[in-house]
């Protein structure tokens, strides 16, 4: 039964997959919903929760990260994924959990009872011929035939309007979500940041490099004080909140990329009361563009 679901995928992602060595692979990234000027009616996507954890490529070799890094998951973990199959999907502990998540999987040797506590969860099988609405119905198919309880496949499902969106938002966070994303169903895959996949929270947040620190006052004096940090666009600003006594101990190094929150934008274009969420990414494996 598996091969028959897989049959159409392998030929197209040995090939594409062959050159991750030589070339940069791809990814298809989220931009902000409402970022978008003329976007699609909200009946265009299929929406889904968003889960806070790895991502986690499975070329149909190896299990890699958004930077093409390996993911040294166990053995059994990896011989339960389908050879031949392109998936894409998050590597996912439970709400609330991502710094466990970050630090199982990043380990070069991995720990049996952490990654028996983590699920793969699967929101795409990607190949350059099908939509997503078609694409979406096969990674549900390939994940069933896998039997494996800890590979999920995320459900997908649409909403009538905007009101009924938000109010799904609110239901999912309440419930301990991070947001939600929308997909647009005759999208075809597209590599790097497209509007055709969207993320929704309740809060603005992104991503920045450390690239100074300035010492800490009073009761955090031989501590960290805040965080001067470098947005993509080359706009640099300071955020000094957020952080815990641990963070003030033990900061975030420079070129580290880090996650804020924030809300809105000031007239100069920087972060309006930016608070510091946590280490995205440390220097040595930086995001893609």
């Amino acid at each position: 039964m598996l091969s028959k679901v897989l049959l159409g995928l392998v030929v197209s992602v040995g090939v594409l997959f062959s050159s991750f060595s030589n070339a940069q692979m791809d990814v298809q990234l989220a931009k902000r919903y409402g970022d978008e000027k003329g976007a699609y009616p909200v009946t265009d996507y299929l929406v889904s929760e968003k889960y806070d954890g790895i991502r986690g490529i499975w070329t149909g070799t190896e299990l890699l990260s958004r930077q093409g890094k390996p993911i040294h998951a166990p053995a059994w973990f990896i011989q339960a994924l389908p050879k031949g199959v392109w998936l894409d999907g998050e590597l996912w502990s439970k709400h609330h959990d991502f710094q466990f998540v970050a630090s199982a999987v990043t380990k070069d040797e991995p720990i049996d009872s952490q990654w028996h506590k983590i699920y793969y969860m699967v929101f795409d099988a990607p190949d350059y011929k099908h939509n997503f609405a078609e694409r979406s119905q096969r990674y549900a198919h390939i994940v069933e035939a896998i039997h494996a309880p800890f590979v999920k496949a995320i459900k997908q499902f649409t909403v009538p309007d905007n009101q009924t969106l938000s109010h799904v938002l609110d239901e999912y966070v309440k419930k301990g979500a991070e947001g939600l994303v929308l997909h647009r169903k005759a999208a075809m895959f597209q590599s790097g940041r497209t509007g055709n996949l969207l993320k929704l929270k309740p809060y603005m947040d992104d991503e920045a490099t450390v690239i100074g620190k300035t010492p800490g006052q009073g009761k955090y004096k031989g501590m960290l004080g805040a965080l001067i940090v470098e947005m993509p666009s080359g706009t640099q600003f300071k955020i000094g909140t957020g952080f815990t006594d641990e963070d003030r101990a033990n900061p975030p190094h420079i070129g580290d990329v880090i996650t804020y929150q924030y809300h809105g934008f000031t007239k100069r274009g920087i972060p309006r009361f930016a608070s510091f969420m946590r280490v995205r990414y440390p220097a040595e494996d930086r995001p893609i563009k």
